[in-house]
């Protein structure tokens, strides 16, 4: 690896957006992504690898897991409860290219992925229950009973 490199965004001798660029391919490089195309190249049309996103919620009886996972088969999605983890699994396909159209952008990502989340120590994993439906993954993770909160009046003397 080369020495370091100062960076000054704002020298008047060089275009501040080249330097940018610059630092771009730079993080792109390191990552294993592909550099950004420089002003006026073509885009190539790659498809790119993909990991559905979650949100997570809790309230006072249950977590509740939502993952979108747009133009996958109910099927194609796996959950399974393990050691204290909870993984969802699949795979959404490539749709097959078609000869007679031509594409000029591919941008949403396909392949195999695996989210996995380690239970909360107040989770239930031995009921979990999932539903799927357009395209959106819930599940719900009860708390277990002994993790309840419990209210105990004190009377005081």
């Amino acid at each position: 690896m080369s020495g370091l490199t100062r960076w000054e965004p704002f020298r008047t001798q060089l275009n501040p957006w080249k330097e940018l660029e610059e630092v771009q391919k730079r993080l792109s490089a390191i990552w294993g992504g592909a550099p950004a195309k420089e002003g006026g190249q073509k885009e190539s049309i790659s498809v790119a690898e993909w990991s559905p996103l979650v949100d997570i919620t809790e309230d006072d009886t249950e977590y509740l897991i939502k993952a979108e996972l747009p133009e996958m088969k109910k099927e194609d999605v796996k959950l399974t409860v393990q050691d204290n983890v909870l993984a969802i699994s699949g795979e959404r396909k490539y749709e097959k290219e078609e000869k007679d159209k031509k594409y000029h952008r591919v941008e949403r990502a396909y392949g195999s992925f695996l989210r996995s989340f380690t239970l909360p120590e107040n989770a239930d994993g031995s009921k979990v229950s999932a539903e799927y439906k357009d395209g959106m993954l819930k599940v719900q993770l009860p708390k277990s009973a002994q993790a309840k909160p419990k209210s105990i009046d004190v009377k005081i003397a």
